[in-house]
C-alpha cells in the first residue's frame, strides 16, 4: 500500500506550484504575465534572480524527493514513474484544473539528478553555457535536454534510466514548440541578468 501511496505522493509533489507562491509573495500573479508559465524560467524573468533561482531550488527538489522515494520502494523502474509523475504534475497542474502549467525542466533536472548525477552534472553545463552565449532559456533547455539523451544512450545505465531521460526530453522538445516558433521567427524574449 505504501508503494502506491508513493507514486500518487510523487505527483502531488510535483503539482507544489513554487513560482505561483513565490509571485504571491511578491503580489504578481505569475499566470497573467510574461510566459504565463509557472516555473523558473517566468519568476526569473517576473520576480528577479533571487526568486527565479528559488523556484528552480523548489522545482528540482520536487523531481528530486519524488524520484528518491520511488526508487527505494519500487527500484529503477519506480524511480522512473515517481520522476515522471512529478514531471506531470508540474506541467499539468490539478490545482489549476491540469492545464498545461509549467514546462518540467527544473524538475526534469531534479529527477536526472536522482538516477544519473553524473549526467546530470554535464547537461547543467551545457544548459548554462548556452543560456550564457545566447540568453535563450528555451535553447539551452532544449540542448541541455539533447546531451542528456545522448549521454544516457552511450552509458551503460539501466534501460530505465534512459527510457526515462527519453521520455523526460520528449515531454520537454512538446512543452517548447511555441518557443521554437518564436525563435525561427526572432521574437523568443531572451533572458535579463
Amino acid at each position: 500500500m505504501l508503494k502506491y501511496f508513493a507514486l500518487l505522493f510523487a505527483y502531488f509533489l510535483g503539482a507544489i506550484p513554487f513560482a505561483y507562491l513565490a509571485g504571491r509573495i511578491k503580489h504578481v500573479d505569475i499566470r497573467s504575465q510574461g510566459s504565463g508559465n509557472i516555473g523558473s524560467t517566468n519568476a526569473f524573468r517576473l520576480l528577479g534572480a533571487k526568486y527565479g533561482l528559488a523556484v528552480f531550488a523548489g522545482d528540482a527538489l520536487k523531481g528530486i524527493l519524488a524520484t528518491a522515494l520511488c526508487l527505494s520502494l519500487w527500484g529503477p523502474w519506480g524511480g522512473l514513474g515517481g520522476g515522471i509523475l512529478a514531471i506531470i504534475g508540474h506541467g499539468w497542474n490539478p490545482f489549476f484544473k491540469f492545464k498545461p502549467t509549467g514546462k518540467g525542466v527544473a524538475t526534469g533536472f531534479g529527477v536526472i539528478t536522482v538516477l544519473v548525477p553524473w549526467i546530470s552534472l554535464i547537461a547543467i553545463v551545457v544548459f548554462a553555457i548556452v543560456l550564457l552565449l545566447t540568453r535563450y532559456v528555451s535553447l539551452a533547455s532544449t540542448l541541455g535536454a539533447v546531451t542528456a539523451v545522448l549521454m544516457t544512450l552511450f552509458s551503460s545505465v539501466p534501460l530505465a534510466y534512459k527510457a526515462f531521460v527519453f521520455v523526460a526530453a520528449m515531454m520537454i522538445f512538446a512543452r517548447h514548440r511555441t518557443n521554437y516558433q518564436r525563435l525561427l521567427k526572432g521574437i523568443e524574449p531572451k533572458l535579463n541578468y
